[in-house]
């Protein structure tokens, strides 16, 4: 089947088709990964870019949230922890200013079926309770989304507040979200970018040494 149309229904919010596709999809025994990768986050790639540019607003993107939850309803069992050994701890949180977390949603089962345990912080989380949530656990990498470029400079408060803490060193820190980059995530003082789920839990695995 073509992924495109999953893509598509994402885009489109239509919430009935990507379940069907979903079903399809998982009919014909294609990879979770794969269905991820060029269904679901190409998908929702286009939706941050559409609202960016202030084609899509709020309602768009909670009904394309809807469409991507309910696929993810369908993907998660088979993401499962069968055959993957444990990694570690995983703290990730939306930063301050930004409620959006379709794709945090992937990053996080992407990471569970590849045996990390995961702590979601939620979205609109600031910087002083990223670090506190940091010196109360013992997490090996804490993960920063964000969607909206006018937000990614609380990735940025968030780093320094780690550091003035004290306690940037007792984690890894990758980045990730739309409008992030690689370059923008070594500029910052991160670890490591992701650009969407599938690659996080291979880049997270990487900064551990379990790759």
């Amino acid at each position: 089947m073509n992924l495109e149309e999953l893509s598509r229904a994402v885009v489109a919010g239509d919430v009935d088709t990507a379940e069907e596709l979903t079903k399809e999809a998982i009919a014909s025994r294609i990879p979770v990964a794969d269905i991820l990768s060029a269904g679901l986050v190409p998908g929702l790639r286009q939706v941050g870019e559409l609202f960016e540019k202030g084609e899509y607003y709020l309602p768009e993107l909670i009904v394309s949230g809807d469409a991507v939850a309910r696929a993810l309803d369908y993907l998660e069992p088979m993401m499962g922890k069968e055959g993957a050994s444990y990694m570690g701890r995983y703290l990730i949180g939306t930063v301050q200013g930004d409620v959006h977390d379709l794709g945090k949603s992937i990053v996080i089962m992407m990471l569970r079926g590849n045996g990390w345990e995961v702590t979601d912080l939620g979205v609109d989380i600031s910087p002083e309770e990223f670090c506190s949530a940091v010196s109360a656990g013992d997490y090996h990498v804490v993960g920063m989304s964000s969607l909206l470029t006018m937000t990614m400079v609380n990735a940025v408060k968030t780093i320094e507040a780690l550091k003035a803490a004290g306690v940037r060193d007792k984690v890894k820190v990758m980045v990730g979200g739309a409008p992030t980059t690689a370059e923008w995530a070594a500029q910052i003082g991160a670890d490591a970018h992701a650009k969407d789920g599938p690659m996080a839990a291979i880049v997270a695995a990487e900064l551990i040494g379990k790759s």
